[in-house]
């Protein structure tokens, strides 16, 4: 169980009893630390502008914002979701837009959504378009690859009439 080992001395080389090969020293470990679990950064909760709140002005962010009140402006989001109660007067650009009360104004999204109980009045610049049966719409809807593009202001297609209305 215990065996007797000498005593090292400088200069001399100490080897285990009974072991034929020369002692060699454990290398250290060389693993690379583990980094931390490749887990995404959870989601922010949708910003939410409530019923009770107007804003005048425009809105921009990265994240997604929920509109319950009235917004007279632009706004730019991710994701924007247009509640039953809530009235926007300006040019929508989002990634996702799910309509579901009114707009005024321009819409363009990659993936724009008009359920039953939207009410849009103008033009609508979409990748993927979906319009429920009991939807409102007035204007025009055009699909293009890269709604999002500040180009996509450009003037009509040519053989396109503008009309005007007072």
């Amino acid at each position: 169980m215990f065996s007797k080992s000498k005593i090292h001395q400088p200069g001399t080389k100490t080897q285990p009893e009974g072991d034929a090969h020369p002692a060699k020293p454990e290398a250290p470990a060389t693993r690379a630390p583990e980094a931390p679990a490749a887990s995404p950064k959870p989601k922010a909760p949708p910003s939410t502008l409530s019923a009770d709140l107007t804003v005048k002005g425009n809105l921009i962010t990265s994240g997604d914002i929920q509109v319950e009140g009235t917004v007279e402006g632009d706004i730019r989001a991710h994701l924007l979701t247009v509640g039953e109660t809530a009235t926007v007067k300006g040019e929508i650009v989002a990634d996702d837009i799910v309509v579901n009360g009114r707009v005024v104004g321009r819409v363009r999204g990659l993936k724009v959504r008009l359920t039953s109980t939207a009410r849009v009045e103008g033009d609508i610049i979409h990748k993927t378009i979906a319009i429920e049966s009991g939807a409102h719409f007035e204007g025009s809807v055009q699909r293009q690859e890269d709604p999002l593009n500040a180009s996509s202001k450009a003037a009509p297609r040519a053989g396109a009439k503008e009309t005007a209305s007072s």
